[in-house]
């Protein structure tokens, strides 16, 4: 299966977009990548400044391990190759965030070689086509401080707070040609992070942003001259950075004019990109190797310790929701897509499995269609996310327990539900506090089902005289007698034996 192809349609013809994605990952750790500065977000200005990130004289750099472990176990993760051998180079120029004068990145030999992504390209229909998006590499170096031009009138102020921070450059190669398959891109990628736990991937606060390369030629050209747009926040952002400067390029070579290869910056207010300055090659940086760092040797040990620690990654977990817990292949996807999610969903189907007694492929379907549904939609509806749930996997087992075994009907579920949204109280002690249980009493079933039958003579003609969607009304009135606690099945049952009955 593939995906409609993606064409701009100009003057003289179609053309097609060449992207690929930087994306820049901050990396998970206790520290910085050569200091014991805290990583916190949000902290005042220049508070997590350590003498080597501001490049104090005689500050010597030591490698985080934890750094350079989260880089090997994101690239063991999309199956890339893990370089033994990996080297720190300086990257030099100027700028005000830059203390050193110079970065401390990786060229010419990163610790991650070529990898791929499978990312499918309609995220609502899992069975739709997939593609699979080459990793050039992955380097890992550290951030430059940020300057802010918002607190004085005349003047820009520099914090360092960011200096130092450790980076996971992933590079992909310039397989994507749509803004859609570049969105699924990013969120796959966002997503194995998050599983990993390398990444929390939070684009909004900076920990994850998208350099976007873009160049457009005709169809079967040789690629074209590339622009970067740098420092894209959102997935969103992402995909209207690469239409706007696709047409915009396609509008320059129109007119007869040239891409120059420059850097440029995505405003999002008016949803376009302007020149920031002209695109640098390798060698305007004057790399060279870092002469106060050793190179980075990789043993067996480390090795197969990062590879024992990586968890059950989207994909195989995704077939397995399929394969053992008999699941559909969109709540599979659907519930693997986040780290969070498919979490939450497997503490629920445990504690419900062990409530009720019953294996967990037995209860998952329950508790996937609860969660996906009533869960997610109450989530939406208070504008708040797993991690802030006012009901726990253990309360929500009880729940779908109490649903299993008779004692609420789906309706009544419903009600006490909400209850445990605004209070906070377990499914058990609502039912007996507010007398919910459902009930199966069939004399009081049989009378309200009898009223409703004698109040409603003629569509109990029409229903007997073949009209039988009419049936839905009559379960309807009787439940509705009974204030929603009539077992559901019960009422069919005598329903059916009351209106046949006269026939």
């Amino acid at each position: 299966m593939t995906e409609a192809t993606y064409r701009i349609h100009g003057a003289t013809g179609e053309w097609e977009v060449v992207i690929g994605l930087e994306v820049h990952a901050q990396v998970t750790s206790n520290a910085k990548l050569f200091s014991g500065a805290s990583t916190t977000f949000g902290a005042e200005p220049n508070t997590q400044v350590s003498l080597v990130d501001a490049a104090m004289p005689g500050m010597l750099p030591v490698p985080n391990r934890e750094c350079i472990r989260q880089a090997v176990r994101t690239g063991m993760a999309i199956d890339a190759q893990i370089n033994r051998y990996s080297r720190f180079d300086r990257k030099n120029y100027f700028y005000a965030d830059l203390p050193q004068g110079y970065q401390i990145s990786q060229l010419y030999h990163p610790i991650v070689g070529e990898g791929q992504i499978v990312v499918t390209l309609d995220e609502k229909n899992p069975d739709s086509a997939t593609k699979t998006i080459g990793i050039e590499r992955i380097h890992v170096e550290q951030d430059a401080g940020k300057l802010m031009h918002d607190q004085h009138p005349t003047r820009s102020y520099v914090d360092l707070n960011r200096s130092g921070v450790a980076l996971m450059e992933i590079v992909s190669k310039p397989d994507m040609r749509s803004p859609v398959e570049a969105g699924a891109y990013v969120k796959k990628l966002r997503s194995i992070l998050r599983y990993v736990g390398s990444c929390d991937g939070n684009m909004e606060e900076g920990s994850m942003r998208a350099d976007v390369n873009v160049s457009v030629r005709k169809p079967g050209e040789p690629f074209g001259t590339r622009t970067e747009t740098k420092n894209v926040n959102s997935v969103r952002f992402v995909m209207a950075v690469i239409e706007h400067e696709a047409n915009r390029q396609v509008d320059v070579l129109e007119g007869g004019g040239q891409i120059v290869q420059e850097t440029r910056l995505y405003d999002p207010d008016r949803n376009e990109t302007r020149s920031m300055r002209s695109k640098e090659d390798a060698h305007d940086y004057r790399y060279f190797p870092d002469p106060d760092l050793l190179p980075l040797e990789l043993d067996d040990a480390f090795l197969e310790e990062c590879r024992a620690s990586l968890p059950e990654l989207p994909d195989a977990k995704r077939k397995r929701y399929e394969s053992e817990l008999s699941l559909s292949a969109y709540n599979a996807a659907v519930l693997t897509a986040e780290a969070e999610t498919a979490r939450w969903f497997e503490a629920l189907v445990s504690e419900s499995a062990r409530i009720q007694g019953k294996s967990e492929g037995d209860v998952a379907k329950a508790a996937a269609n609860w969660l996906l549904s009533e869960l997610f939609g109450a989530l939406n509806r208070l504008g708040k996310d797993l991690d802030s749930s006012p009901v726990s996997p253990a309360q929500g087992a009880e729940l779908l327990a109490l649903v299993a075994d008779g004692t609420l009907s789906g309706t009544l579920a419903k009600q006490v539900f909400e209850i445990m949204l605004e209070t906070g109280d377990t499914a058990g002690k609502i039912v007996e506090e507010k007398g919910l249980k459902q009930t199966s009493d069939t004399g009081a079933i049989e009378e309200a089902a009898a009223k409703v039958i004698a109040d409603n003579a003629d569509k109990v003609e029409q229903y007997r005289g073949g009209k039988e969607a009419l049936f839905g009304f009559f379960v309807g009135q009787t439940m509705k007698a009974m204030g929603g606690k009539a077992n559901p099945k019960v009422v069919n049952e005598i329903l059916k034996k009351a209106l046949q009955a006269g026939e």
